[in-house]
């Protein structure tokens, strides 16, 4: 197998490919002066990319490899959490327009891929959960028609989400198959993406000359990547783009996709690739800093402070540059959170993952405290009336306050609710994977048991079933919810 890398886990993963005996094509340089390996310019079997929030990353590719990656990537770190992509790039699919927006429409892609149930598969299952609506985005600069709520399309992913993302798949009205080297879309004449004349003009005779024809009203796109490649790696491209063309050729019509054109098809009318998205957690990131050292100098929290923001991401290589960081040293969770936030007097969201991939934002506070000796921050919550607490039972009333405090690297937080007096309503004691403080949010993902102490002073613990059934469901490995039910139990004899 081999794959393409990008992102911030760039170098800690093709470390860990190589050593599991695979090959990294299509090399940035960095990578490429980092190790003592080949490089080949080359069409990858998965493509591997960091996510838009640098928390994970998405694998793209020929099933066999994706799934590969997926068991290497899950075994990173006990809080690396897998879940398969119901839309990968390159899938064709049909839809109804739900609503109309400036800039495009928003489409349910339910009908498309069909009404079975997600099932689990070891660490990845399908996403999103059960129930959740699965919907793209179709820009309408991508469609020739005019097209209007509750029209029907066919539509191709040109980019997909990952399940905690807050943005949609986006959509396309027309067709392409392949990518990287070389694409193959409906059309006429050779395209060539490069601004190098020389290039683009040697480019241009190369689908001729290799004597691989696409299918009749099809043309080759040439990418950027294709001016450094070899001869048997623009002829492995283009027979692969062209294979993948023709499927989709067979499936939709060699016309391409049209907006409308549709028969409501219950189930993908192609899917060249599979697809899975990885979420790392705080264990996991600290363990590819291990992966990473091997390869080159590295800071402790190298791949945690990027995580935080672009700034940070920056801060990190400039700090790597400058001197060779102690592998011995604690993380600077105090230097981080002075230089990056978050401060007294900062807005801090709390974002909960689902172990089914789902994220939910509980609410958006005030920092009111920090400690950089413990690494704990302490958000303050102003609650609106209407319900009850979760567990608690008492009710949700104007004034009530809610005072969290979030610990870096702890596998559980406390909430406090009082009244607008001062009345202590209860705490809630959230069991999850390890908490990391970023600049502008705190996340981890929920591992559903929870510990509860009443005003009385009576402790609590809920939820052991729903833990029970997200580890049957494949939502949770059984290693995690028992790391779950042993700190449950720690917290019970501690309250």
């Amino acid at each position: 197998m081999n794959a393409r890398v990008r992102g911030i886990y760039a170098t800690a993963l093709t470390r860990l490919l190589l050593d599991a005996g695979h090959d990294v094509v299509d090399a940035s340089p960095p990578i490429r002066q980092r190790f003592d390996a080949p490089f080949p310019t080359a069409p990858p079997d998965a493509d591997v990319s960091t996510t838009d929030d640098r928390l994970g990353v998405g694998v793209t590719g020929d099933g066999e490899a994706v799934d590969s990656l997926r068991r290497r990537l899950t075994d990173v770190g006990i809080d690396a959490l897998a879940w398969a992509d119901p839309t990968p790039v390159g899938t064709v699919l049909d839809g109804e327009v739900t609503e109309t927006l400036d800039g495009g429409a928003v489409v349910d892609l339910a009908v498309g891929l069909g009404a079975s149930d997600p099932t689990a598969t070891d660490r990845a299952v399908e996403a999103p959960a059960p129930g959740e609506p699965v919907e793209g985005y179709l820009p309408y600069g991508s469609v020739d028609d005019r097209i209007e709520t509750g029209d029907a399309v066919r539509v191709q992913l040109r980019e997909s989400a990952a399940p905690w993302a807050s943005r949609r798949p986006e959509l396309d009205a027309g067709l392409r198959a392949g990518g990287g080297l070389v694409a193959v879309e409906p059309g006429s004449g050779t395209r060539v993406d490069v601004r190098d004349d020389e290039a683009a003009r040697e480019l241009a005779g190369m689908t001729d000359l290799l004597g691989i024809e696409p299918p009749d009203g099809w043309r080759a796109v040439w990418g950027p990547a294709a001016v450094d490649a070899g001869m048997d790696a623009l002829e492995a491209g283009l027979e692969r783009a062209v294979d993948d063309a023709e499927r989709l050729a067979s499936a939709v019509g060699e016309t391409g996709i049209l907006a409308g054109d549709t028969t409501g098809s219950e189930g993908p009318l192609a899917r060249p690739n599979d697809g899975v998205w990885v979420l790392f957690g705080r264990e996991s990131r600290f363990a590819l800093d291990g992966v990473r050292r091997e390869a080159t100098a590295t800071m402790p929290g190298h791949h945690r402070v990027k995580a935080g923001s672009a700034a940070a991401s920056t801060g990190v290589d400039f700090a790597e540059a400058l001197c060779e960081p102690d592998p011995d040293a604690e993380f600077p969770f105090g230097v981080v959170r002075d230089s990056f936030g978050p401060a007294e007097g900062d807005s801090l969201r709390i974002e909960h993952g689902k172990p089914d991939g789902r994220l939910i934002t509980l609410g958006e506070g005030e920092v009111t405290e920090v400690d950089d000796d413990d690494g704990s921050v302490t958000v303050r919550r102003k609650m609106t009336a209407g319900g009850s607490y979760d567990g608690l039972g008492y009710p949700r009333e104007s004034g009530d306050v809610a005072t969290t405090s979030l610990t870096e690297g702890r596998w559980w937080y406390p909430t406090t609710y009082r009244a607008s007096d001062g009345t202590v309503k209860g705490t809630y004691v959230n069991i999850c994977t390890p908490v990391e403080v970023f600049p502008d949010a705190a996340r981890y993902v929920d591992l559903h048991v929870d510990v509860i102490k009443h005003p009385d002073g009576t402790v609590e613990r809920v939820d052991d079933g729903i833990l029970d059934e997200s580890v049957a469901a494949g939502y949770t490995p059984e290693s995690l919810a028992e790391k779950a039910r042993s700190v449950a139990s720690a917290l019970e004899n501690a309250l």
